[in-house]
């Protein structure tokens, strides 16, 4: 579909989804299409967090861990992370930040695995997923391998742990979580998920696909803030065997009886190291249960149709331009962003951002556009292609202005 005036309007007026907007607090005259980097601010967030530093802290003081429950905010949290993400909640803690969970994890699979140190990733695959293997490496705990084909054929009775992004980062391409379960486990190994840019954003079924681990942020489509607290999935089957490595005392069976030597709680309270943080607790507790109340499904159908929609009109306006589509072409193939490659990609998505179109870029060649359904309408997607199109046809990205780099992208 491409998008007209007219269309986005109708398609606005239509959907069961765009009151969600209200909910959230956006500057006036943004468009904001980077919610899988930061997720948008909800309007009940202020004031949690001011009842949190003033009454909690600030009347409560140190009662406030028994009294308002800060000592139990990990797994309450986890138990409502929980059914975004298909599992239930005994297998969710919030706890700490994606980097330090994908160690956890990491570490945690291949003490289970103990005659293996292989851990398969994909070139291209995030980052710190790669950084946090290479590091195990470092210390001789793994051996980090890349799949130089198709991830399933790659395993072997070598491989530990596959560790993967459920939606990749820059073309949002979507993993078949089931197949690659599937596949690991049958030869032994076991699978470690990513869902950073899939919780909150598109339906996700760990339990359903016998997942094994998972870890994901709280500050994309959770809407926790930035820098919220992670998540991290350990599947009920394994949690027993499952030795968290970073054995600090807020994981020990009992915290509070000081005891000099550590023993594990017994359920997945054991993936817990220091004091939780509880300003970042309380601030994603809001966001996930903002995103909750809209539901999982009703976002995902509204997001198919709306990066489609963009994606097009995008294509059509901007036609002759140098813009390459990347990633998949089914919506249930992708997760919710629309990136484009551009050999002039950084100052393009400066010259958005100066109109009031929010996007992002990531190196060396990629436009990335991230759709939260809750907080993005049809009529905003016109805009933002039109606005796209406008400045690639003027070349208005082609100055100084725009041409510098700054220190986050």
């Amino acid at each position: 579909m491409i998008l007209t005036s007219a269309s986005a309007a109708a398609l606005d007026a239509a959907d069961p989804v765009a009151a969600a907007r209200e909910h959230f607090i956006l500057p006036p005259g943004v468009i904001y299409l980077d919610g899988n980097s930061l997720g948008a601010l909800p309007r009940a967030t202020p004031a949690r967090l001011a009842d949190v530093a003033v009454q909690e802290w600030g009347e409560g003081l140190i009662g406030s861990w028994n009294a308002a429950d800060w000592i139990g905010a990990p797994a309450r949290i986890g138990a409502k992370i929980a059914p975004l993400i298909g599992a239930n909640p005994r297998e969710v803690i919030a706890a700490d930040s994606t980097s330090v969970n994908l160690f956890k994890l990491i570490a945690g699979a291949l003490a289970m695995r103990p005659d293996r140190r292989v851990v398969l990733s994909e070139p291209g695959n995030f980052p710190t997923d790669l950084y946090m293997i290479e590091g195990l490496a470092r210390m001789g705990l793994a051996e980090l391998r890349l799949a130089p084909e198709e991830i399933a054929a790659s395993i072997d009775e070598q491989v530990a742990v596959v560790v993967l992004s459920h939606v990749h980062y820059k073309t949002g391409a979507v993993h078949d979580m089931a197949a690659i379960t599937a596949a690991a486990q049958a030869k032994g190994a076991m699978v470690l998920w990513d869902l950073s840019h899939s919780a909150g954003a598109i339906p996700v079924m760990l339990n359903v696909c016998n997942a094994d681990l998972a870890v994901g942020c709280g500050y994309k489509y959770l809407c926790g803030g930035p820098g919220a607290p992670a998540f991290a999935y350990v599947a009920e089957r394994h949690i027993a065997a499952f030795a968290n490595p970073l054995s600090g005392w807020m994981g020990h069976a009992a915290p509070f009886a000081f005891a000099d030597g550590y023993a594990p709680a017994p359920g997945i309270e054991r993936l817990l190291c220091g004091t939780p943080a509880i300003l970042g607790l309380a601030a994603l507790e809001v966001g996930v249960e903002t995103i909750a109340a809209i539901g999982i499904t009703a976002l995902d159908a509204k997001r198919a149709a709306l990066t489609e929609a963009f994606a097009q009109s995008v294509l059509v306006l901007g036609a002759g331009h140098g813009l390459e589509r990347v990633g998949p072409r089914d919506p249930a193939q992708r997760g919710s962003q629309i990136a484009f490659r551009h050999s002039e990609a950084w100052a393009i998505n400066r010259a958005l951002i100066a109109r009031g179109v929010i996007g992002d870029f990531r190196a060396p060649d990629i436009l990335r556009f991230g759709f939260a359904p809750a907080y993005v309408g049809y009529g905003n997607a016109l805009i933002a292609a039109q606005t796209l199109a406008e400045i690639l046809a003027t070349k208005a990205w082609d100055c100084v202005e725009f041409r510098e780099r700054l220190p986050v992208t």
